[in-house]
């Protein structure tokens, strides 16, 4: 039995719609959660929305395998390509389902690297098709709060503002110029607890990214705080927090504007903010590609201390680090490479609250093997064997995480000044607390697992011993009577499996006497186990601890 070209390429269409519709339905509900105060339903629904992308495409090889189709059928599916490219031209979602139709084709092929005959390149000749418009225009030369209460009646909320005019008047006194003309997204960005709108400040002049963070309490919905400038506003679509949930009809058109507004923010990483986490990974590998195709760099170690888990090379001039698990670990790390895997998957689907690095998962990923330092390439094949192959001039990788590169904790303080060092710490151990907040205990807190980002905000990149703060039992040391107890190599008293002393946590830092002084005048409750149970009671009666991407300055009222 064979199936002709115009029958697959229906099913793909068929299969990518239903996609398209499961996506935009889960999203859809952001608002009415939002009115409702249901931020439980918020945090199921991006969950649902992260999975409706494998669902769609096992239905849709389901459908294909039913009506015949074989991995036998290359001719077909390639023509099925072609017509696929032809139906989708004009239509704005062009880029997101030329994506699924490459993820059906990796999936249905079992495809290592790329192939051409099978799945769209990308870069070539692409649509004609006029940008949608996915902003509002305001006029601010009528007045300077009147635009502002427009945007708010944009909103279209069902509830009521609870007093919006002392809203305005607050944000007017943040705005750095007068604007003459206001643009923003015709659509609300919403996570959290919180809804937000983005655009940007004209005087004529100068163009200022801004953004309005909303919020809905008891007493009704108000503009909680206004964020100014790049910095502020591309915190929003950090690669260290979870997505949005935000309508679009047009992604790649509202992936451009922002583009404008944040041009040190990479498209992979705004696609990733929006809710399209399979296109970002496609931006992700074609930059990659280009990059290398411009370049002579080779892969290197990255800095820092080498990983007993992960072999960790990079490109000096490119802003990733690569990510490869190790076939053995020393007998002091008591996780498998399954549970390392799985790990990275808890990661991918929870609120990373500002704090955890995303980690982009690639399957059988291909890589100029001429293009490593022989060092790291003999690494690779001696200490990864089981997921990493070198043939034909080309090293494959059955697995491989792609991660922003950060500046490990530990070498920036030591090259840091003591100012900037004592910031560093003492975001440290706020980094712990947000994590522990969000339900995330790191494991191993060495200084060398943690980043300082280029804007200076404390990471974590090292989810091997990672695990959900509620699994944890959090313990005082015993006390013993043996003076000879605190001369023995080991613990003298019953250790369970996720048994965690926080008094020992001192001995991770490391820190010199000023540094550890810094610390613990802010954070010396993370020695103490009451601090933790505390967290836990809070997370298991449900409470939703939010950790604000923004500076507590920019709150209004």
């Amino acid at each position: 039995m064979s199936i002709e070209p115009a029958r697959i390429t229906q099913i793909v269409d068929d299969g990518f719609r239903r996609f398209h519709r499961r996506h935009r339905a889960v999203t859809a509900r952001a608002f009415a959660h939002f009115e409702a105060r249901d931020w439980v339903s918020i945090r199921k629904d991006s969950l649902e929305r992260i999975d409706a992308y494998g669902i769609s495409l096992d239905q849709t090889i389901d459908d294909l395998t039913d009506a015949g189709f074989t991995i036998e059928m290359r001719s077909a599916w390639s023509q099925a390509r072609d017509a696929f490219h032809d139906r989708y031209i004009q239509d704005p979602f062009l880029e997101v389902a030329e994506t699924f139709f490459n993820s059906l084709a990796r999936k249905m092929f079992t495809t290592e690297g790329i192939d051409p005959m099978l799945e769209f390149l990308g870069g070539g000749e692409r649509s004609e098709r006029v940008p949608a418009v996915v902003t509002r225009t305001y006029d601010a030369t009528t007045g300077s709060t009147r635009w502002i209460h427009e945007v708010a009646r944009d909103c279209r909320f069902h509830m009521s503002w609870a007093n919006l005019n002392r809203d305005v008047v607050a944000v007017v006194e943040r705005f750095p110029i007068v604007p003459v003309e206001v643009e923003m997204v015709d659509r609300l960005f919403f996570r959290g607890r919180a809804a937000y709108l983005v655009g940007s400040l004209t005087d004529g002049v100068e163009t200022i990214p801004f953004a309005f963070a909303i919020r809905h309490g008891s007493r009704g919905i108000r503009i909680a705080a206004v964020l100014i400038g790049e910095a502020d506003v591309s915190i929003l679509f950090s690669y260290t927090r979870a997505a949005f949930l935000t309508l679009s009809d047009a992604p790649g058109d509202l992936v451009a504007f922002l583009s404008k507004l944040l041009p040190h923010r990479a498209d992979a990483e705004l696609w990733a903010a929006i809710g399209y986490r399979k296109q970002a990974k496609t931006e992700r590998y074609r930059d990659l590609i280009r990059y290398l195709d411009t370049s002579t760099e080779l892969f290197t170690r990255a800095p820092g201390v080498p990983g007993l888990v992960m072999i960790v090379f990079t490109l000096a001039g490119y802003d990733l680090v690569f990510k490869v698990v190790r076939d053995r670990f020393p007998p002091q790390k008591f996780v498998t490479p399954r549970q390392v895997a799985e790990r990275y998957q808890l990661v991918a689907r929870h609120d990373r609250a500002g704090r955890l690095v995303e980690a982009q998962r690639f399957h059988d990923l291909k890589l100029p093997s001429d293009r490593f330092d022989p060092d790291v390439l003999d690494e690779l094949v001696s200490e990864a064997s089981r997921t990493v192959a070198v043939s034909d001039g080309q090293v494959t990788f059955a697995t491989i995480y792609l991660e922003r590169r950060v500046t490990p904790l530990d070498l920036y303080i030591r090259s840091a000044d003591i100012d900037e060092a004592k910031r560093a710490i003492i975001d440290y151990g706020a980094a712990i607390k947000n994590l522990a907040a969000s339900n995330i205990f790191p494991g191993d807190m060495l200084l060398k697992n943690f980043g300082v980002t280029r804007r200076g905000r404390v990471v974590f990149y090292d989810y091997d011993e990672l695990t959900e703060l509620t699994e944890c039992r959090f313990r005082a040391l015993p006390e013993s009577t043996d003076p000879y107890d605190e001369l023995s190599a080991t613990p003298t008293y019953g250790i369970g499996p996720n048994d965690i002393f926080p008094e020992e946590l001192p001995r991770f830092l490391g820190l010199n006497h000023e540094l550890r002084t810094a610390f613990d005048e802010v954070h010396a409750d993370l020695f103490e186990p009451g601090f933790w149970r505390g967290v836990q009671e809070r997370i298991k009666m449900g409470e939703i601890i939010e950790i604000l991407p923004y500076r507590r300055s920019r709150a209004i009222g």
